[in-house]
């Protein structure tokens, strides 16, 4: 919401600085998003009046013009504009003005002429983005007044209104805040209350549920036409565009109270207004443009013959004020607020009127905002109010009324406050004491503040004004234990900088993905659009999806890691999981290297190996990829790494590889836990043996490495294969068989091994393969 500095001090004499203003609104809890300042506050810009016009002798582009600045001596300027006449009034900066950009005015020559001043545009003040010319002023504007009296300075503050304050939505309640926070006095808008006067032949309520209370105002002899200066540029302060003195003047109540009202063209209405709901499939045409196809939930105003508003969201097309109006029938009324809410959503049409009622207006504030708009309407347009308001239905009586206890907000807070110390900033809001001790208080809260019904709710106003900073800080207990959360939490993290120090960045992709054309996926039953229709059932889609847009934008290697949760229909789960992908060159290309080696399926096993110690792999068949294998962490399948198929990398725009991996997060968490130690360095060193080996074809060498770390010899430390050697012709070897070379590496943290030591345990190793697996050992 826009906030009109000159505005707001009609309701509470702020003399603060805007600083201070924002630091105020800041601490009672109303964000400032923006602060701008309007209008033209320049000293030296006056208003001027062109006497003569005539060609520049040496520029066929500019022009010499005599104008009078109400000194009595008309000074000569030169000028490059067009679209002037002689008589035109325009703002003139005089010699010493400085424009924006510190543009310094002053007597110079230009083309040989002197210019003793500048005619302004009014992009040039400040008061346009893009101005084409002169700005032209109105005729009646007098000669020689300052350019700051015509265009006033103010400034406007945006603030984030929070959803439980609907008070705030209006110039009053932040003006009321304000002084709150400062001290200084509030003063509503003064008006003169109308009787009221039960009148079934024009107004009527036929759903008491959504409408409790409406009335009208019929307002005979009205001249619509435009709106003053003052009032126009308040609207366009609040970002709202000026139609017409009757319409900008329920707009500007609406601004200043926070009670949406709505004018009828009384000559357009047909037998009385009636509260009802709408027939399935009624049209209305809206002040939108558009036409809605009503359902029968939607409440409406309406005539004896049609629809001719949306209750609480927007006037119709047919039944508006326009020039030719001449009496009108002014609304306001009290509509529920989940009614209006389901409306605006269900028909996709949202409003300032909308916006109010949805967040629920103040009961105490329908009439009087009815009030104060007849007032402003007979000022600005003429015309003769009805003596009595008619009125439907009864307004809610929405007050009550809050017990506070002296010593538990003492002891809430922390703060030796004194009982009147607790009760000054309550009676600031507007609330009234209405009995109480020194023990307690009862308060009676305004209807405006519906978000105060507990005694919590009163504390909190307190220190709110008292001053949270106040409150020291101390430590009263000692730290909790670390929660099965934290320890999650803690290892998520730990496994995330891990990633980061292999050259993995951190990838959000969205859960919602446009519907898979197979696999196990669910649907939203109200999905955003096509794109955003299925919870994701895996995260590789969305990774691979990141690859292509970094590829895109020029990056050689691109390596990705996400945590997130993934969904599955079949078993009705979600589960967080770890998404890696990558390609491109493992390091980037130097002068020594001809070519750079490509990210390959074996570097990311070797990822997963760091961060799952443990961690087995073995062939399967996954639809995502040309060539994967199963994750196998203890005795369960974890996840699959793989590497896509040439097509679908190619369809990513890589050049090489492209591999990927998805594993169940807490089996990764599981595998690493408690892993981390120290390793000194090795005092002795250490003795390698290579063994040559013919095996089955369909052999995989981490079954060997399964049984040689299965058997438990102490003196092993690692196992390697640096070889391995295939025929498919069958002259060398036989086409079922493969010859695999790996080496054996030994050491013993307390002495040099000896040769024999070494031998016999290579052939205890030797002989547990032979009898386990039938490998045939070269010699």
């Amino acid at each position: 919401m826009k906030i009109s500095l000159s505005w707001l001090k009609e309701f509470v004499p702020y003399a603060g600085t805007t600083q201070e203003l924002d630091a105020v609104l800041t601490r009672a809890g109303l964000e400032v998003a923006s602060l701008e300042t309007h209008g033209a506050d320049f000293p030296n810009v006056v208003v001027g009046q062109i006497l003569e016009s005539n060609p520049h002798p040496n520029a066929d582009r500019l022009s010499v013009t005599r104008v009078d600045d109400g000194s009595k001596h008309p000074r000569q300027i030169v000028c490059g504009a067009k679209n002037y006449q002689v008589g035109d009034k325009v703002p003139v900066a005089l010699p010493g003005a400085v424009l924006p950009g510190d543009f310094k005015i002053k007597v110079g020559k230009l083309r040989g002429v002197e210019s003793e001043g500048m005619l302004c545009s009014a992009k040039e003040l400040r008061l346009a983005d893009d101005a084409d010319g002169l700005l032209i002023l109105p005729s009646a504007t007098k000669v020689g007044a300052p350019i700051s009296e015509i265009f006033p300075p103010d400034t406007v503050l945006e603030v984030e209104i929070t959803s439980n304050r609907p008070d705030w939505l209006s110039l009053t309640g932040i003006a009321r805040e304000v002084a709150a926070n400062s001290g200084e006095a509030f003063a509503e808008p003064s008006v003169e209350p109308a009787p009221t006067r039960e009148n079934a032949a024009l107004a009527r309520i036929e759903d008491p549920v959504g409408c409790p209370f409406y009335s009208v105002r019929w307002i005979r002899g009205v001249t619509v036409g435009p709106s003053p200066e003052w009032l126009a540029r308040r609207l366009e302060a609040a970002g709202l565009r000026p139609i017409n003195n009757v319409v900008d003047v329920t707009n500007y109540v609406m601004l200043e109270l926070g009670q949406p009202l709505h004018a009828f063209d009384a000559a357009k209405v047909a037998g009385g207004i009636v509260v009802r709901r709408a027939s399935e499939g009624e049209i209305l045409p809206a002040l939108d443009g558009r036409e809605y196809a009503l359902r029968s939930t939607d409440l409406v105003i309406a005539d004896s013959a049609r629809p001719l508003a949306l209750a609480g969201v927007m006037g119709g097309e047919g039944s508006g004020v326009t020039g030719e109006t001449t009496e009108i029938l002014l609304e306001s009324a009290y509509f529920d607020a989940p009614g209006v809410r389901a409306t605006a959503r269900g028909l996709n049409l949202h409003s300032d009127s909308s916006y109010r009622f949805e967040r629920g207006v103040n009961p105490a504030g329908v009439l009087a905002a009815s009030n104060r708009a007849a007032q402003l309407i007979v000022e600005i347009a003429g015309g003769t109010p009805d003596e009595a308001i008619a009125t439907a239905g009864a307004l809610p009586q929405l007050e009550w009324s809050v017990a506070l206890r002296y010593a538990t907000c003492r002891a809430l807070l922390g703060l030796a406050l004194e009982n009147r110390e607790i009760d000054a900033p309550l009676a600031k809001l507007g609330l009234d004491k209405v009995g109480g001790d020194a023990e307690s208080a009862m308060w009676r809260v305004p209807a405006f503040r519906g978000d105060l019904t507990r005694e919590v709710d009163l504390i909190e106003e307190v220190i709110r004004l008292v001053g949270i900073e106040r409150i020291s800080g101390r430590v009263s207990g000692g730290p909790a234990h670390a929660s099965a959360a934290d320890v999650s939490y803690d290892a998520a993290m730990d496994l995330r900088r891990a990633l980061v120090g292999m050259g993995f960045s951190e990838a959000r992709t969205s859960t919602l993905v446009a519907r898979p054309a197979r696999g196990d996926f669910l649907v939203l039953r109200n999905p955003l659009g096509d794109e955003q229709c299925a919870l994701r059932s895996s995260l590789i889609g969305g990774l691979s999806a990141a690859v292509r847009r970094n590829l895109n934008l020029g990056a050689a290697t691109v390596r990705l890691f996400e945590l997130g949760r993934v969904f599955a229909s079949a078993a009705e789960e979600e589960a967080t999981v770890l998404g890696l992908i990558a390609t491109g060159p493992r390091a980037p290309r130097t002068w020594r290297d001809a070519e750079a080696a490509e990210i390959d399926l074996f570097d990311l096993s070797g990822v997963l190996e760091a961060i799952a110690p443990g961690a087995e792999f073995e062939k399967t068949n996954d639809a995502r990829f040309g060539l994967a294998l199963e994750v196998r962490i203890g005795d369960f399948v974890s996840g699959v790494v793989g590497q896509l198929t040439p097509g679908a990398a190619r369809a990513l725009g890589a050049r090489g590889p492209v591999v990927a991996a998805e594993l169940r997060l807490d089996a990764v968490q599981a595998a690493s836990l408690g892993k981390g130690a120290f390793i000194p360095s090795p005092r002795f060193p250490a003795v390698a043996r290579d063994i040559a080996a013919v095996l089955p074809r369909s052999l995989a060498f981490g079954e060997i490495q399964r049984i040689v770390r299965a058997s438990g010899e102490p003196l092993l430390a690692d196992i390697e294969p640096f070889d391995i050697f295939t025929d498919d012709s069958g002259a060398k070897l036989p086409a079922d068989r493969k010859s695999l070379a790996f080496s054996l590496t030994f050491r013993s943290p307390e002495r040099t091994l000896t040769a024999d030591e070494v031998n016999a345990a290579c052939d205890r190793l030797r002989g547990r393969l032979r009898d386990e697996l039938g490998i045939e050992f070269r010699e």
